[in-house]
């Protein structure tokens, strides 16, 4: 196009004569990016209108690198015998008619599984009596009974609700179909009525994994709250797994979480190495390591404190409320004895970055299998890169079952080799040498080689969530957003802990036959404890 004539010298009829060709060029102009969108959808193998993102598939480093069983031959492995160690068999003899003279050889064994799900109304008929000095003495009710629905009911609808999935309205019309007569709000108590115990031992559970847990791995989602848009956070390793549901994803609303209930703000040597690590101002750190103040019971009295001190009243960057209140958190973190020698995984969210902290891998390679590439060379750069990642990932789990000083130093220098590339693919390069400033975190396994390489469980964890979120339009209340955070941790810490959550129901609701089903906290805390 030539260049256009000073637009303030012309008249009107000289700019409308303008407006046609510049019309007929902005027209070629779109026919290109539509042609080139469809060009590039066609070398990408994309499905559908090329202005949609396809979704990313699954690298398959972590399963790709998992080590072959020993004498492979590819024969798929039968099911084994399958065992019933749950329910108690009954045994039924069932007679045969046999013809006079017939010997009786035994009997041949068939099992089979039934389930029988029947209502129950039941009318107890309390003793009262009055006593010579006036008093009038009822009978109390059995052990489990806390109002009007039976112990096996609650635990049949928690078991539903939690673990199955299953909504409230599906809920409300099942139990019908079955014969009992529930109303919605009555199952809303149900749910989330008076369980204060619950509560308690989730919360419980999350300050036992933290502070005896060598390494937990985070990650979050989305969740639906109050109708507003907000944000669950999952902490868990092998042995545990909690659920938080709140309005932010911060650093501050991590480290909130991370004191699993206590309320205080604490200024001690980790509160302070913290702000001098998050580059707070020499003078206001000095301001609140002098004062006599060091522990505030809740966030009001710690907003007075900076007030007093006049540090609320500063303009400056790095905001020094906020990394003053977030130096506080960390302190009462440490103070309570949690994140002691805890190595913190992943997925490289800025939140999460506290304490001694690692990288997932799988997260990692994924931003190189992501990457758009519209070339045979870029494509040709990007595998390249992705199958020294892969075989890197691969050794890395070979050091984690033996982990030698040799091999160690080895890997190090091979992290610089892999990421210090330069492959022409201006992108990838751009990539690599993030990942390399990263070097630290993802290779802290090897200091640490207990710590897993990846946020899958996590993850998986947090699937449950997702589900929950797809189906279900939110909580309502903060007492039902705390019991379904509550039992979902609890459900997913009954399953690492080998413990069915419907035995675990029973044994808190006293259902005679249970099993013994001991605090989970100190399941949790021996299952940590070094042999």
């Amino acid at each position: 196009m030539s260049a256009l004539p000073d637009l303030d010298s012309l008249t009107l009829t000289d700019l409308k004569a303008l407006v046609p060709p510049l019309l007929a060029e902005l027209r070629a102009l779109t026919d290109v990016v539509a042609a080139q969108r469809e060009e590039i959808a066609r070398l990408k193998g994309l499905k559908g209108p090329p202005s949609i993102k396809p979704p990313v598939k699954p690298s398959g480093m972590e399963s790709a690198t998992k080590p072959k069983p020993a004498g492979g031959g590819g024969k798929r492995r039968g099911r084994g015998r399958q065992r019933i160690a749950v329910a108690a068999i009954e045994d039924r003899v069932v007679p045969a008619e046999a013809p006079a003279g017939s010997r009786f050889k035994g009997y041949e064994t068939y099992l089979i599984q039934d389930l029988v799900v029947r209502p129950v109304a039941i009318r107890f008929q309390r003793e009262r009596w009055l006593t010579p000095d006036g008093r009038t003495i009822v009978a109390p009710l059995p052990a489990g009974i806390d109002g009007h629905f039976g112990p096996e009911l609650r635990r049949f609808v928690l078991m539903q609700y939690h673990q199955g999935q299953v909504t409230m309205p599906r809920l409300v019309a099942m139990l019908g179909a079955m014969g009992i007569a529930v109303s919605k709000r009555q199952l809303v108590r149900l749910l989330i009525g008076d369980q204060g115990r619950f509560l308690n031992e989730a919360r419980d559970v999350l300050r036992t994994g933290l502070s005896s847990a060598a390494w937990v791995t985070v990650d979050d989602t989305g969740a639906r709250h109050k109708a507003a848009n907000g944000y669950c956070t999952h902490i868990g390793n092998d042995h545990f797994g909690w659920f938080g549901t709140t309005g932010s994803k911060s650093r501050l609303n991590f480290l909130d979480l991370l004191r699993a209930g206590h309320g205080d703000y604490v200024i001690n040597a980790e509160a302070l190495a913290y702000m001098r690590d998050r580059s707070l101002a020499g003078p206001v750190i000095r301001l609140l390591a002098g004062h006599a103040d060091k522990v505030f019971a809740d966030e009001g009295a710690w907003r007075a404190h900076l007030d007093r001190l006049g540090i609320a009243a500063m303009t400056v960057t790095p905001d020094p409320v906020r990394i003053a209140t977030e130096g506080a958190l960390w302190g009462s973190v440490k103070a309570h004895g949690m994140i002691a020698n805890t190595v913190i995984v992943s997925d490289d969210a800025g939140q999460f970055k506290v304490g001694r902290h690692a990288l997932c891998w799988v997260h990692a390679e994924r931003l190189i299998h992501k990457l758009d590439t519209f070339t045979d060379k870029h494509r040709a750069a990007q595998q390249r890169m992705r199958s020294l990642v892969w075989w890197f990932y691969a050794d890395l789990k070979v050091y984690q079952a033996e982990p030698t000083a040799a091999r160690k130093a080895a890997l190090r220098a091979r992290f610089d080799r892999i990421f210090k590339r330069r492959t022409g693919f201006a992108t990838l390069d751009r990539l690599l040498q993030r990942l390399h400033a990263n070097k630290a975190e993802l290779l802290m396994v090897l200091d640490r080689p207990e710590i897993p390489l990846h946020t899958n469980g996590s993850e998986n964890d947090i699937r449950s969530q997702v589900t929950r979120r797809k189906i279900s339009a939110g909580t309502r209340s903060d007492q039902g957003r705390d019991c379904r955070d509550a039992f979902l941790g609890i459900a997913k810490t009954c399953a690492k802990l080998g413990i069915a959550f419907w035995d675990y129901l029973g044994d808190r609701f006293k259902i005679e036959g249970s099993r013994d089903v001991p605090y989970l906290p100190e399941i949790i805390a021996k299952r940590a404890a070094p042999a």
